[in-house]
């Protein structure tokens, strides 16, 4: 996964970065899901039930517009890396979250992203390989599991490696060079697992998958939020590339964990969703100065916010951001 000699530029500091080696360019820029494509563009990208509601032809016409979309602002806001849509899910029913399509049009929009190469980022998909905290509507039901019904468990950690590897593979064909786990393990308490747990149910299946990730030739990322300290040093040794999130409202500092993982594993995150959200650009250039005033020495750091870039926040905002990676972000 070396840089092959050609002009180095975004993805190239995006693969160092993962590396743990320092870019020749930046520290680089890369979203969990930014849901702002709209907000830099002329042109409307279209997803979620926006989507569903298109004629086949419509669709196909849209997942064009999109990939034209999606390489424009990338490209504007200095994005190495993109992550391609989620698979369709409701946030409250009734109600489809955003930045998604339906499963084969994902695919498909991965295609039409690398349709016309070169493009100079990075593409990443999300999937569901490590088991995380339950959803509220099983959450009592799967705790007592957890001790009542240990082998249900094992099996469902078996079961979700062997899908999210399967999906893996697929979008590996379609030309995505990066898979994250999205795997909630831990909430603003700590982990949601004791250390028994995460010894049987959580860390050999984090292991396995990303030594199976990386035998595809793709990086492994994974996605938690909550304060995973308790559990920094089993994460950096497990071989996944990097961690994203580092969250900020369970009181994770990235400075602090970068020292407890000691250059293992890359850092991707942590300007705070709540500053993109509410507060001034003032606010939000002064926290990306900081973090990468005090985290970008030695490499191993990709800027972004700590969870996805919602609609809500203000384009003055992200670009804030990206004014403070262009003063203080360059190598």
């Amino acid at each position: 996964m070396q840089g092959d000699g050609k002009t180095m530029g975004r993805k190239d500091d995006m693969k160092a970065a993962l590396e743990r080696r320092i870019p020749a360019g930046a520290v680089p820029i890369w979203e969990l899901e930014f849901h702002l494509w709209n907000k830099f563009s002329k042109r409307h990208a279209v997803f979620g039930e926006e989507f569903t509601k298109l004629t086949n032809a419509e669709q196909e016409k849209a997942i064009r517009t999109n990939a034209e979309v999606i390489f424009e602002v990338s490209r504007d806001l200095h994005f190495s890396a993109v992550t391609v849509p989620c698979g369709l899910w409701e946030i409250v029913p009734g109600q489809m979250a955003y930045y998604t399509l339906p499963e084969d049009a994902r695919y498909r929009q991965v295609q039409a992203l690398r349709r016309d190469e070169p493009k100079d980022f990075m593409l990443v998909a999300i999937v569901s390989a490590v088991m995380s905290i339950p959803s509220a509507s099983e959450y009592v039901e799967f705790s007592y599991k957890l001790f009542d019904a240990p082998d249900e468990i094992d099996q469902r950690a078996r079961d979700t490696l062997k899908q999210g590897l399967e999906v893996a593979r697929r979008f590996a064909d379609c030309g995505v060079e990066a898979i994250c786990t999205a795997s909630d393990i831990a909430d603003n308490r700590g982990p949601f697992f004791n250390p028994e747990q995460m010894k049987r149910f959580i860390l050999p299946y984090l292991h396995e998958w990303a030594e199976k990730i990386k035998a595809m030739g793709l990086y492994a990322i994974l996605h938690s939020d909550g304060n995973l300290m308790p559990v920094i040093d089993e994460i950096a040794d497990s071989g996944i590339d990097a961690l994203q999130a580092i969250d900020p409202v369970a009181g994770m500092d990235m400075q602090k964990t970068k020292d407890a993982v000691g250059g293992r594993i890359c850092l991707c995150g942590n300007v705070d969703c709540g500053t993109l959200v509410r507060g001034k650009p003032e606010d939000v250039f002064e926290q990306t100065k900081q973090l990468l005033m005090s985290c970008k020495d030695g490499g191993g750091l990709v800027l972004g916010a700590s969870n996805a870039v919602q609609q809500e926040v203000p384009a003055e905002n992200y670009l804030a951001m990206i004014q403070a990676w262009g003063e203080f972000g360059k190598y």
